[in-house]
């Protein structure tokens, strides 16, 4: 599938730097644009229908309509129109950064958009970010497939990726795999040191230009997976892997391969060797995060096929499934993310190959989710390995609940029941208590506990670990309220201790309960 090369990727001289950012700054941002397209176009638009953002834009001049319209949109403004949303930077400055080719130097001559740019704004444990961000055009911009080198903006999976980061302060920080930088822009935030790595040299030009674009630095390395970093040791790792698995016989029948997504290993095997290798490159307490897919095999459970990759990479571990595709599913998905339509050669041919290669190696299923290793700072790496399938719904960042998690599961593997009982615990924040009876009963048939953020997971106590809970407001211990409890209820101290003292811990691990 060829077509014409790609752009080159923009470059931002010094002295642009501060001018396209304040003029950005000026009304290009992500509320400026949600009131200027109103909620019609909004929601149109995130179905990746451009036709009423288009009908927004048409005859508007003020600089949020015109940048939408060209960035946004990939539709051409005049020379003129694009000098009063860019008063510092100018026509003449945005062709120089490359974001921008111009047809003449007339006010009424055509502008094209060379790239994507776009306003990024986020909240999470280290406050309020506001950044703009380079990539390349999509299809939506283009009505065109993607080309193989395409450098993708913020998607979904990068979307989720930041909200699951955890976000405490970190001395070096390495983004693998860093695409347009998204990742990298958020670890500056609470880290001294960014280091962010690719394959694609494209890609670090647009990491770099969106770097400073936000007036900051990274340490930008070009290769393939940890070979940029060999022999360096990290604080948090992240990394949106190129995880697609894509056969060998779908390329054969024309599927370009696509950097951003295709790491052109057998299968699931990239993921597995880079969740191997990965703890090679923690330092004590050090964290990584990643996305990934694994297969689901026939007569093999997929739990088992990732509790293996855990094995190997000598760390701690949790993995959290939170989708399964059947193959057709899959393969369509990601046919469609590259720009191509049902129906073409193309298409039908790549989705047979796809079909031929899951049936002729057992895969019934690709599961996705999260990928969470540590190196503890204390105690022996590999002794905890939690993996589970999560499908509830996820509203807020979980950087904060992650971090708590890994924080308690640290604790309690080096702190026997006895420590256990002698700690005050709180109930986290989000956490509320419903109750279940008939009308006119005084006692619930049903008691649970809920959290309002994290997984969302529920959880119902008997009546003395619902008892237990209700006390853990810091004040007392939870060997005192497991004393209070057996002198209320008349029950002997170890036969309440032996029922409370392993759910608290069960609490804590999934976040019901903090230390205090």
């Amino acid at each position: 599938m060829s077509g014409p090369a790609s752009p080159p990727p923009p470059r931002l001289p010094g002295h642009l730097a501060d001018d396209l950012r304040a003029d950005l700054a000026d009304g290009y941002t992500m509320g400026g644009v949600e009131e200027m397209l109103g909620p019609v176009a909004v929601a149109a638009l995130e179905r990746e229908e451009p036709v009423a953002a288009r009908r927004a834009t048409a005859a508007a001049t003020a600089p949020a309509a015109v940048l939408t319209r060209l960035f946004l949109l990939g539709r051409p403004v005049t020379r003129a129109a694009l000098d009063a949303a860019l008063p510092r930077t100018t026509t003449a400055g945005a062709q120089a950064a490359g974001l921008v080719t111009v047809a003449g130097s007339g006010a009424t001559d055509e502008v094209r958009p060379l790239v994507d740019l776009r306003p990024y704004e986020m909240h999470d444990a280290t406050g309020e970010g506001r950044w703009w961000l380079a990539s390349d055009l999509g299809e939506l911009a283009t009505g065109e497939p993607l080309h193989p080198d395409h450098v993708l903006g913020i998607g979904g999976a990068s979307l989720t990726l930041a909200r699951i980061t955890v976000r405490d302060r970190r001395e070096r920080v390495l983004d693998l795999g860093t695409g347009c930088g998204v990742q990298a822009l958020h670890a500056l935030r609470h880290a001294r040191q960014v280091t962010a790595t690719d394959i694609s040299r494209r890609a670090l030009a647009f990491a770099g230009f969106n770097a400073a674009l936000a007036g900051a630095e990274l340490d930008l390395r070009e290769g393939s997976l940890l070979a940029p970093v060999a022999g360096e040791t990290y604080d948090l790792i992240v990394s949106n892997p190129p995880f697609v698995i894509t056969p060998p016989a779908a390329r054969a029948a024309g599927l370009p391969v696509m950097e951003y997504r295709d790491g052109a290993m057998p299968g699931d095997s990239l993921v597995a060797e880079l969740v191997g290798g990965l703890g090679a490159h923690l330092a004590p307490g050090g964290v990584a995060q990643l996305l990934g897919n694994w297969e689901h095999h026939e007569g093999e459970g997929w739990q088992d096929r990732v509790t293996g990759w855990l094995h190997r990479a000598g760390t701690d571990g949790w993995i959290v499934q939170r989708e399964v595709q059947d193959p057709a599913d899959y393969a369509h998905t990601w046919l469609r993310d590259g720009g191509l339509r049902p129906g073409t050669a193309v298409f039908d041919a790549a989705l047979e190959a796809w079909l031929d290669d899951f049936a002729a190696r057992g895969v019934s299923a690709v599961g996705f989710g999260y990928i969470t290793l540590r190196r503890p700072a204390h105690g022996t790496p590999g002794d905890w390995h939690r993996v589970e399938e999560v499908t509830t719904a996820v509203h807020r960042p979980l950087g904060g609940h992650v971090a708590d998690v890994l924080a308690a599961q640290e604790w309690l593997a080096t702190h026997d029941d006895a420590a256990l009982a002698d700690r005050r615990l709180l109930v986290t924040e989000d956490v509320t208590e419903e109750r279940y009876l008939r009308p006119g009963e005084q006692d619930p048939r049903v008691l649970q506990l809920r959290q309002g953020d994290g997984f969302g997971r529920t959880y119902r106590p008997g009546t003395l670990v619902a008892g237990a809970v209700g006390a853990c407001d810091g004040e007392l211990t939870v060997g005192q309220i497991i004393g209070g409890l057996s002198v209320l209820l008349e029950q002997p101290a170890d036969a309440v201790a032996a029922e409370v003292l392993p759910a608290i811990r069960d609490l804590l691990l999934d976040g019901f309960l903090r230390l205090a």
